[in-house]
């Protein structure tokens, strides 16, 4: 009878696939034709968000409310009392069925068809082949929030706290800008452009706004005297680190600088979920680094962070786990140095860390372990030199980076040296993520549990740790990201 025990557990993935439902596009509206079917409550609900825009708005109804009548008489709208017919949606940029019956809006649905235009039947999302999102409007910034239709209370709620964060004249602010736009191309593209609007909007605008638009104008032009005459901004590189995977484990200055960063830099563990936390215009360079596969050489990724910092950009160099483990640090900032380029370290949390948590244990323990050793099973010559007689001794951890193709050796080499066939070894592949996977074994049969297991993506070895209990889905969080920034605020 075996002596270990083997399982292995996935936690629950998240659904994979999911994709928009609908597209949030700004359809321009200036004097195209909007056909409102309907004169009660849902057609006025629509009515006043429609009427808002420059459209060309027409109401078809059997009746209409004195509310709707009243737009009618002062020329906002075009009213027409009687049932819809084919001519009244041709050339319609979009219909909304807003009769409240379902076989009349049916009917609409029919004829807006017929016309070839774009269709909503007020609550009922699942006929519409649009909807109408939630929008906070501080004209011209209009802000769309959607839920696809799953939870619009929840829609209505974002909308309420923007309209408390976004500043009352926002629309001032925007409107003062749009004009200066021009003016301000003097700046280089990119960069300096942005790092100008930035500070317009981040502290110079709300400061001038209560002075009205004469005061913003007069705040643009000194801003823009400051930002031409500014020395240029050196180029800098951010060695990240993007953890164990889950974007929620990104320390805030990560995020920041990913939000900031004109080019990304990322090797093969960093999740696309953490990659689009970075600025649509930002340039994403892969040089990824796969175990027996393709991998951008070393030297090539050194020459790429001097390349671009030296034209001035931020860079930042992000790496799964943390930056200062097995990430090949000191070689890429000696080429930094070298160059006379600065840079910064942003840790993250390393795998060992995540595969411990998986398992419910600690890395260290009083009593069992005052020391911990991290490994890299990946260049098998330099892991021949372990001092392998005292990895055996009882209580003793160590964790294992990039060892499923050494498991054998290193079972061996354990093995020949006095270890116990019953000492713990677990194996925690992708730790952290939705996939991840735990394996239960000890030095006896770790490598054929291994080879049974067929683990994909990297893994972590943890020797002499077993598993506490099942790893279990966290629960829900008492506060949300927002309201936790808040309570830290005070």
């Amino acid at each position: 009878m075996r002596n270990n025990f083997l399982y292995t557990h996935q936690l629950k993935p998240k659904q994979k696939g999911r994709q928009m439902q609908h597209f949030p596009i700004f359809l321009a509206l200036e004097h195209r034709k909007v056909v409102v079917c309907g004169g009660d409550e849902a057609a006025i609900a629509k009515l006043r968000l429609i009427l808002k825009t420059t459209a060309d708005i027409h109401v078809i109804a059997q009746e209409a409310a004195s509310e709707i009548v009243k737009w009618a008489d002062e020329g906002r709208l075009t009213l027409t009392l009687r049932d819809v017919t084919l001519a009244d949606l041709q050339g319609a940029a979009l219909v909304y069925a807003a009769e409240e019956d379902a076989t009349r809006d049916a009917d609409i649905a029919a004829l807006a068809k017929q016309a070839g235009a774009l269709l909503n039947i007020v609550d009922n999302l699942q006929d519409s082949e649009f909807i109408t999102p939630a929008i906070v409007d501080r004209d011209p910034v209009t802000v769309a929030i959607g839920t696809e239709g799953a939870a619009p209370v929840l829609a209505r709620k974002i909308k309420a706290d923007l309209e408390e964060r976004l500043h009352p004249q926002l629309g001032m602010m925007a409107r003062v800008a749009k004009g200066f736009r021009k003016l301000a191309e003097a700046l280089p593209h990119g960069r300096p452009r942005r790092d100008f609007w930035t500070a317009y909007y981040g502290k110079a605008a709300p400061r001038a706004v209560d002075g009205g638009e004469s005061a913003l104008r007069d705040t643009l032009d000194g801003l823009l005297d400051q930002h031409l005459n500014r020395e240029k901004r050196d180029g800098f590189v951010s060695f990240v680190g993007a953890g164990p995977g889950d974007p929620e484990l990104l320390t805030l200055k990560a995020r920041k600088l990913l939000h900031e960063a004109d080019v990304v830099i990322h090797d093969a563990l960093v999740p696309q979920q953490i990659l689009e936390l970075a600025r649509r215009e930002a340039l994403l360079v892969d040089v990824g680094k796969r175990g027996f596969a393709p991998s951008t050489r070393q030297d090539d990724i050194n020459a790429l962070l001097v390349e671009h910092a030296q034209t001035g950009a931020q860079v930042v160099r992000i790496k799964g786990g943390d930056s200062v483990v097995f990430a090949r640090l000191d070689e890429e900032a000696e080429v930094l140095d070298a160059a006379g380029i600065d840079y910064a370290v942003v840790p993250g949390i390393t795998a060992a860390s995540a595969a411990a948590a998986a398992i419910g244990k600690s890395l260290t323990r009083r009593g069992r372990n005052s020391e911990l050793r991290l490994l890299t099973g990946h260049d098998v010559a330099g892991f021949a030199e372990q001092d392998w007689r005292a990895l055996t001794r009882p209580g003793q951890v160590a964790a294992i980076y990039m060892g499923k193709k050494a498991a054998r050796f290193l079972q061996g080499r354990l093995l020949m040296h006095g270890g116990a066939v019953d000492t713990p070894v677990t194996f925690v592949a992708n730790a952290g993520r939705p996939d991840q996977t735990i394996v239960a074994s000890t030095l006896a049969n770790m490598a054929s549990d291994l080879d049974d297991a067929a683990l994909s993506g990297p893994a972590i070895t943890l020797l002499g740790l077993t598993p506490r209990t099942l790893p279990q889905d966290l629960p829900a969080p008492e506060h949300t990201t927002h309201e936790l920034f808040e309570i830290a605020a005070e």
